[in-house]
């Protein structure tokens, strides 16, 4: 497969010209890549109206995922979320429907920019009460049990898998109930880019979805930034029509050129020997595993490529095992009181998982904590979301914040998975999972 974007900067860069044009390095080394970062010069194509060698590209990115069109974010899969959201709200709109979309509660925090952003109506699928905050087993049952409290259905619903912690809905089986009623399937897939290239195909894009992301560096060799809007050939031919202009709405007129030539390498790499590395990986990972489950470790999620322990049934919290990996100059992807996250790519070594294997075996076990996660309560929502990020607002204590209106998301990156809802009013379930996971001033609205 070729590289037309790579091939065109490299020439470029040879030709050592003078560069009387952004960005204001000049090709000049300050950290050593500049020389490969450039701008729209001629010939270099313009994302999201591409017509040369960016366009060429993205063709090859959409033969290796078998999607109608797959578009580029040098901005991660948040561009892409909020794309996928002003697609379906004016999908609806050609409908003659209202934009409302069923979503899992586990949803980024970059999809409540997007409902905000496209002013749409989110309804929610809630946790059962043994399910925490990062995980929402959605199956095709609860679906329709949610579906059959609309009189009219929801134009789209949008879910997360993988989610954080490794769990995978069953995609096929809830793309079958959507188009049973009428609505798009929307994936957050930013975990797993990856799963296109398993030998039983589990990408979103294979099993149905309408529409999805993918968060190429998260999983691929692919430097951070780099994502993937996905449109499905079987979905209606208005996604594709008008992907670009989604995209473009929200993304910035300047794009990394060093994260496009990341993009464009890795579809040579996709298509060169990486399943044959994916498969060797993901065997010795599942070694690991097993391995890990003798010794008692209580494993969670089902996907391939990443390792998520509950840690307090061996006694720890995550945040105390991940202490003892860093001190063995091993670095977690995650960790909070109840879990620690571990993400693998063929880019991993053996020596890694040994490492990782010994340290895990040196870890004495010891009395279980049985201490739990907070529950929070179904919170009564007020305003919707658009209005409430749109409102003036005032940082608080969250020791003083029963009663008052949520105004901001509240909650960093990683998880990223908001504990309350802009527009809804918090309460005292709400302030003790705040206070349990770390988070002591939040923005309310005036």
């Amino acid at each position: 497969m070729n590289t037309p974007i790579c091939d065109f900067v490299k020439e470029y860069a040879d030709r050592n010209a003078s560069r009387l044009h952004m960005p204001g390095h000049k090709g000049k080394d300050f950290l050593g890549f500049e020389y490969l970062d450039i701008t729209e010069v001629e010939g270099a194509d313009v994302l999201y109206n591409a017509q040369g060698i960016i366009k060429e590209s993205m063709k090859n990115a959409s033969s290796l995922f078998g999607s109608a069109k797959t578009l580029y974010s040098t901005e991660g899969s948040s561009l892409s979320i909020r794309a996928m959201l002003y697609l379906a709200a004016m999908y609806a709109k050609t409908e003659g429907r209202k934009p409302v979309v069923l979503a899992g509660r586990n949803a980024h925090k970059a999809f409540l920019s997007g409902a905000a952003l496209n002013d749409i109506e989110v309804k929610w699928i809630y946790p059962d009460e043994d399910e925490g905050l990062l995980s929402l087993d959605i199956t095709p049952q609860k679906l329709e049990s949610y579906l059959g409290s609309f009189y009219e259905k929801p134009v789209a619903l949008y879910v997360t898998s993988p989610d954080y912690l490794g769990n995978i809905l069953d995609i096929r089986a809830l793309s079958e109930v959507c188009k049973a009623n009428g609505m798009l399937l929307l994936v957050d897939n930013a975990h797993g880019a990856y799963l296109n290239f398993l030998p039983d195909n589990q990408h979103p894009l294979a099993l149905g979805a309408d529409m999805c992301c993918d968060s190429a560096h998260k999983t691929l060799p692919v430097i951070t930034g780099g994502g993937y809007l996905h449109i499905n050939k079987q979905s209606p031919e208005f996604l594709s029509e008008n992907a670009e202009n989604g995209i473009s709405l929200f993304a910035s007129t300047s794009p990394s050129y060093l994260i496009l030539q990341s993009l464009d390498m890795a579809n040579k790499y996709l298509a060169e020997g990486y399943k044959e590395s994916l498969a060797e990986i993901s065997e010795s990972i599942e070694n690991l595993k097993s391995a890990l489950k003798i010794l008692g470790f209580a494993l969670v999620g089902n996907e391939k490529l990443k390792l998520t322990i509950s840690t307090k049934p061996y006694g720890y919290k995550g945040c105390e095992i991940a202490d003892i990996l860093y001190k063995a100059s091993i670095v977690c992807e995650f960790a909070d009181d109840d879990y620690i996250v571990l993400m693998f790519s063929p880019s991993n070594t053996d020596k890694d998982i040994e490492g990782l294997r010994k340290a895990l075996t040196d870890i004495e076990k010891k009395s279980p904590i049985s201490a739990a996660p907070p529950v929070t309560n179904r919170l009564t929502r007020v305003l919707n979301i658009r209005d409430a990020v749109f409102s003036t607002r005032e940082e608080i204590s969250v020791d003083n914040s029963e009663g008052r209106i949520l105004a901001d998301y509240s909650i960093s990156c990683p998880p990223a998975v908001p504990i309350a809802i802009c527009g809804e009013i918090i309460d005292k379930s709400a302030i003790d999972a705040f206070r349990y996971y770390g988070i002591t001033k939040i923005k309310v609205i005036r």
